[in-house]
């Protein structure tokens, strides 16, 4: 069954017999193509004990097949000149290429077959442990990666998959072995989670031939999905201090649990957290912790709805004799906007920025895959980016202040210090 739309990005989605999902958009702007294969084998399916399972097997699954070396899928990238990534988040690992389109489905076969059929030679996987462990005590020595990863195990927790370290800690990936990675390969790798984009100098109508041919042989059962609970809504401030009296800069996380993706306020919600803390200099934050105040090396908020509730943050660098300064106004700005709301003239503002910059957002092919695959992931459709100037536009202001109302309760919020600041 094939769909297309033919306005806006004209993408065209195929799902082949097995249950392989392939998006496909040609764009001859340059002779250049991205494929960017998307399972749902992110860090949310690492057990507890096993933290850090996704993201070790996202390093080490590009090196070495069945039928290739390391070496040998090396040199088949350097000598045409193509960049390969692999990556996971929380629900999806991702595998991306970039080549010229004369070189499209010889890199098709070789994406395909380090999604299929990885080797996970043992040499390697201790290299990429070493890797990651010694990243995992860089993070332990980084004051907004300790801030940041306290703050989501207070808004996620009891071991929520949201609120653990994607990277896991030394003990759990110190415990990881082969048969570990080769396990969850054969658990979450299937036609039934995965979603393959390709965009770039190509027909739609080869792109389909070409993924049947390499994925259409492609034979496992559906994979059941996990059901995510929902994180309980905070009833009281919560408040840590992770005192690192070496460092020179302290790191404020300062955050709310919000909504899902698909809730019919996303808008308003991106809208508002425009406002706070992202435009022009950084929103009502940067403009009165950093510029007028001075209090702040860097201060802007993040705004994550996901598949269960996901994230508001606002993240500052300061001045450890700033800190308590700084908290105070990131609290006075959560209480103006929850009270006062934004005006008419900052929403229009919001508004026109946001919209204007979709056509920025869409100028590579790799940034056209990610927004398909983004789209896909979360059913918004193959017409997602007509309608989302309409979707943004449609917001009202009402809309927007009911969201900081119903969010921005700083004596709900959670929040996190680290550096050297003790209290």
């Amino acid at each position: 069954m094939t769909t297309a739309v033919q306005k806006g990005l004209d993408a065209s989605r195929h799902v082949l017999e097995n249950g392989t999902v392939v998006i496909s958009k040609s764009a001859r702007t340059v002779p250049a193509v991205t494929i960017q294969v998307g399972v749902r084998a992110g860090s949310i399916y690492d057990s507890n004990d096993m933290l850090g399972l996704s993201h070790l097997a996202s390093h080490v699954l590009d090196r070495g097949t069945r039928e290739k070396t390391t070496d040998q899928i090396a040199e088949a990238l350097d000598e045409r000149g193509v960049s390969l990534t692999v990556g996971a988040n929380r629900h999806v690992l991702n595998v991306t290429c970039a080549c010229l389109s004369e070189d499209f489905e010889a890199m098709l076969d070789l994406v395909a077959e380090i999604v299929m059929q990885p080797a996970f030679p043992d040499q390697e996987i201790e290299t990429r442990k070493g890797e990651v462990l010694t990243a995992i005590r860089q993070d332990e020595d980084n004051p907004a990666a300790m801030a940041m990863q306290a703050l989501f195990t207070m808004l996620y927790p009891n071991q929520h998959p949201y609120g653990r370290p994607s990277k896991g800690s030394a003990e759990s990936v110190s415990r990881i072995e082969r048969k570990h990675l080769v396990d969850f390969h054969e658990a979450r790798f299937a036609p039934s989670t995965t979603t393959v984009v390709i965009v770039g100098d190509v027909d739609c109508g080869r792109t389909v031939a070409a993924a049947e041919r390499v994925f259409g042989t492609w034979r496992k059962p559906p994979v059941a999905e996990i059901a995510l609970p929902h994180p309980a809504a905070a009833g009281s401030r919560q408040e840590r201090v992770i005192p690192m009296m070496n460092k020179a800069q302290a790191d404020i996380g300062y955050g709310f649990t919000t909504i899902v993706r698909r809730d019919s306020r996303y808008y308003a919600f991106t809208l508002m957290n425009n406002a706070l803390g992202q435009y022009g200099i950084g929103g009502r934050l940067g403009d009165s912790i950093r510029e007028r105040q001075g209090m702040a090396y860097y201060v802007f908020s993040s705004f994550d709805a996901n598949v269960v509730e996901g994230p508001l943050i606002v993240r500052a660098g300061v001045n450890p004799a700033n800190v308590d300064r700084a908290i105070g106004s990131i609290d006075d700005e959560m209480r103006r906007m929850a009270a006062e709301g934004m005006t008419p003239d900052e929403l229009a503002d919001c508004k026109q920025y946001l919209i204007g910059s979709i056509p920025r957002l869409l100028e590579t092919n790799g940034a056209i895959a990610t927004f398909l695959q983004t789209a896909e992931f979360f059913g918004l459709g193959l017409d997602h980016d007509l309608r989302l100037p309409s979707l943004l536009d449609a917001v009202t202001l009402e809309d927007v202040n009911a969201a900081a109302r119903q969010t921005l309760d700083v004596n709900r919020a959670a929040l996190v210090v680290a550096g050297p600041y003790q209290r």
